[in-house]
């Protein structure tokens, strides 16, 4: 096996490798992040491996024993199953308290006002943010188990979501807070909120800054799809390919995992390994050019440390397996004459999943039920839209050459 970080030359020293992987439940997504993690460590690396997944499968994978805390799983491997719970009420107590009082004062219960007072899908910030700070520690790779597809989606919409929400909110609300508060408090009961609450809401918003910096850095993060070679999978692969696109994330790699292997003769296997190789074909084209890792049907369930270096070894053979097998910018800017055109990587989107709209310095994209304010570089941001286009996966927007001031 190369030395590990033999083809990701281009990652900056001292920061950890990133790798994300995620797929439908039941595709095997835990095992093949367990035995990359395996690998890692194996190679010398200080190797973490997390995991977001409720469901929380990755003790039965390693076969150990993991909780909240890391702990050794193997020498130079370390796990956590990450409990956000616990996360977010260490960092939103406070804001929490003061929303309960607000709640109560307008005469809710006080069981209800502590239901209402914690966003949905709040808990799933701070698991984000332990990625972000365990990939600034002292590791040389974290590897990631993911929720199933459509968690792990929401999951990384969060920081690009709640960021454009509190830089727009939170200056606003304290500049308000300070001209409004002296009074609000000589005319009413309501809780008005202090500089100790907007600063433990800074504090939320630090932890929050850099995430996204993080898991968008293709040189540091990859994505890694998991799939089966069947027709469902395939299409849920393919939409959350064009979900993480839309959000900036880097795949760089599609996993093809329970193959039948070749040297499986039997006639009754006929009609599954023809229909195995027909999605694979489809795998290799649809998702080109992103390389394609094939891992066959193991001849055993994949568990403990002897059986995921099995499966390592079938995964990647001598490869780095923290490698970036293949690179694109899911963004991009060109010049067309006097036109600039902007490209965005939305692979396998239709033209009537596609919405488009254009707010100050934002281009405004929904594919779906997912939407997106895309920062214009300043370049773009005061030109006029001259027309938009998807072509072969990619959305391109082109933007009128910039008029220069008259007289």
């Amino acid at each position: 096996m190369p030395s590990a970080g033999a083809r990701s030359g281009d990652r900056p020293t001292g920061d950890a490798r990133v790798l994300l992987f995620t797929g439908k439940g039941g595709v095997g997504k835990t095992t093949a992040a367990a035995a990359t993690a395996l690998r890692c460590a194996d190679a010398g690396l200080r190797t973490l491996m997390l995991s977001t997944d409720p469901a929380h499968s990755l003790s039965d994978a390693l076969d150990v024993e993991l909780g909240p805390l890391v702990a050794p799983v193997a020498d130079g491997l370390w796990g956590q199953q990450l409990d956000a719970q616990d996360r977010m009420e260490d960092s939103w107590a406070e804001i929490q308290r003061y929303l309960v009082e607000v709640f109560r004062w307008a005469g809710i219960d006080t069981l209800e006002a502590e239901e209402l007072s914690v966003v949905p899908g709040l808990d799933e910030v701070f698991a984000l943010t332990d990625i972000r700070q365990h990939a600034d520690a002292d590791w040389d790779v974290v590897v990631v188990d993911c929720a199933p597809t459509a968690e792990t989606i929401r999951l990384l919409s969060l920081p690009d979501v709640l960021g454009r929400y509190m830089e727009r909110v939170f200056p606003i609300g304290r500049q308000v807070n300070r001209v409004v508060s002296p009074v609000m408090s000589r005319l009413t009961t309501l809780p008005v909120a202090d500089d100790d609450l907007f600063a433990a809401t800074r504090r939320f918003y630090d932890r929050l800054a850099g995430v996204r910096e993080v898991l968008t850095d293709g040189t540091r993060t990859s994505v890694r799809l998991v799939v089966n070679p069947e027709r469902v999978v395939i299409a849920e692969a393919r939409r959350t390919h064009t979900y993480l696109a839309l959000f900036g994330y880097h795949v760089d790699a599609v996993i093809a995992n329970r193959i039948l292997p070749d040297d499986v003769a039997d006639p009754w296997f006929a009609r599954w390994k023809a229909l195995h190789a027909q999605h694979l074909s489809a795998i290799d084209e649809d998702f080109a050019p992103v390389p394609v890792l094939r891992l066959p049907l193991q001849p055993a369930e994949p568990v403990g440390a002897e059986a995921l270096r099995t499966v390592a070894d079938a995964l990647y053979g001598d490869e780095d397996p923290t490698a970036r097998f293949g690179s694109s910018e899911p963004m991009r800017v060109r010049h067309q004459g006097s036109a600039t055109v902007l490209e965005v990587d939305l692979p396998f989107t239709e033209r009537d999943e596609l919405e488009l709209g254009r707010r100050n310095g934002e281009l405004l994209v929904r594919v779906g039920p997912y939407r997106r304010a895309l920062l214009l570089p300043d370049s773009l941001s005061r030109r006029s839209v001259a027309g938009a286009r998807l072509h072969e996966g990619r959305l391109l927007v082109t933007f009128a050459a910039a008029q220069r001031p008259s007289g």
